[in-house]
């Protein structure tokens, strides 16, 4: 236990009263974060963020539980905490694109977006409005500044905790947004951060990680996604000869590699080397014929790539990172890294090669790119 918190306070700097507020979610990561800088002797402050308020009624969203915990946890810790509302901005900046991107046929990822524009934008203004020096979250990464070029550079690296690392949600961060910054867990594994939430008498040293995108919680998401984007019925179409298997409800409703959930399991024509019959799964979308194509089989080639291209590309750097180089990728998040280099590049596009073909990329979805364990940034899956 005393190496776990030796571990974490080596790697925080000196706060000698600095004014720093934190992220406060109601959860044992921002919790912990908050107790190590006060230990660290920042003046610690934090605060609650409200990002979501359609059907706030305990079922599923679980914000008022979060607001009571994060203010036992506060208390306990010795520091005040604020609340503040997002939810307007968090509507036009980050739902509001995720509803054109499922509408379009691609599949979003919302939660980078809400790292980018609320969490190390309107909360840092906020911040910075409080007369805060920095900002820190739970986030599991960690931020290294270094003279390059004869200036300061700042890089987003990976935790130390690979199966909790979340560096690829923060792949759209900027420069000044990481040199505002604090990541207090970027050290620790998770079980640590458990253990030094409880030898402190928190509350929250127990409490379940949330899961799933912050405003969908534990709900059917095609139960969600209709309030917002009416039904459109279509075909579900054979890739390989284009016969018709069955009906769609909506092609806002499936991703690429999708298996369950289309309604066209009786239709079994391959076998696997077992004899057993091969499953469907979403290979394509013609978003103007709202046709969803499918293939059998896990291993079919419509459904492995070698290389994809990327858009709305981010260089946390603030400059892109050089052609032909080995790197690594994850396309998606539970991904593991994969060896890649950028065969092609310019401020709008990037085109990515795999030293494997990869399994059902899927439009929408970011793309983030590795050296070593340092972020450089990504782009989205066109």
């Amino acid at each position: 236990m005393a190496s776990a918190m030796a571990s974490a306070m080596s790697t925080i700097p000196d706060g000698e009263g600095m004014k720093v507020v934190v992220g406060i979610s109601g959860g044992v990561d921002s919790a912990v974060a908050a107790l190590l800088l006060k230990r660290r002797g920042y003046a610690v402050s934090g605060l609650f963020m409200k990002n979501w308020e359609d059907d706030d009624d305990g079922e599923y969203c679980s914000t008022r539980q979060d607001l009571i915990d994060a203010a036992a946890a506060c208390d306990r810790i010795g520091i005040d905490l604020d609340a503040v509302n997002f939810s307007r901005e968090y509507k036009a900046r980050v739902f509001a694109d995720f509803l054109r991107e499922y509408e379009a046929g691609r599949t979003p990822n919302p939660d980078i977006l809400c790292n980018a524009e609320i969490k190390f934008r309107c909360f840092l203004d906020h911040a910075m409005n409080l007369g805060a020096a920095r900002i820190a979250t739970g986030h599991y990464a960690r931020v290294r500044a270094w003279e390059s070029d004869g200036r300061r550079e700042y890089q987003l690296l990976k935790a130390e905790d690979g199966t909790k690392d979340q560096s690829y949600f923060l792949c759209r961060l900027s420069q000044a947004q990481l040199a505002k910054s604090l990541f207090p867990l970027g050290a620790l594994y998770k079980r640590e951060v458990r253990r030094i939430a409880a030898e402190a008498g928190l509350c929250v040293a127990d409490k379940k990680d949330s899961t799933g995108i912050c405003f969908i919680g534990e709900r059917p998401f095609r139960e969600f996604l209709m309030r917002y984007l009416p039904a459109r019925p279509g075909e579900i179409r054979s890739l390989d000869d284009g016969r018709v298997l069955g009906e769609h409800r909506g092609l806002m409703y499936h991703t690429i590699g999708q298996r369950k959930g289309l309604g066209i399991g009786g239709i079994r024509e391959r076998q696997d080397e077992t004899g057993e019959h091969d499953a469907w799964y979403v290979a394509g979308k013609d978003v103007a014929a709202n046709v969803l194509y499918v293939v059998q089989g896990r291993d079919h080639p419509a459904l492995l790539k070698e290389r994809l291209a990327a858009l709305d590309l981010n260089w946390i750097a603030g400059r892109a990172p050089r052609m032909h180089w080995v790197y690594s990728a994850r396309p998606r998040y539970r991904a593991p890294d994969m060896p890649c280099e950028i065969d092609a590049l310019d401020s709008e596009r990037a085109e990515i090669v795999f030293a494997q073909p990869q399994w059902a990329l899927a439009p929408g979805q970011s793309v983030v790119i590795y050296e070593s364990t340092v972020c450089l940034g990504g782009g989205i899956i066109a």
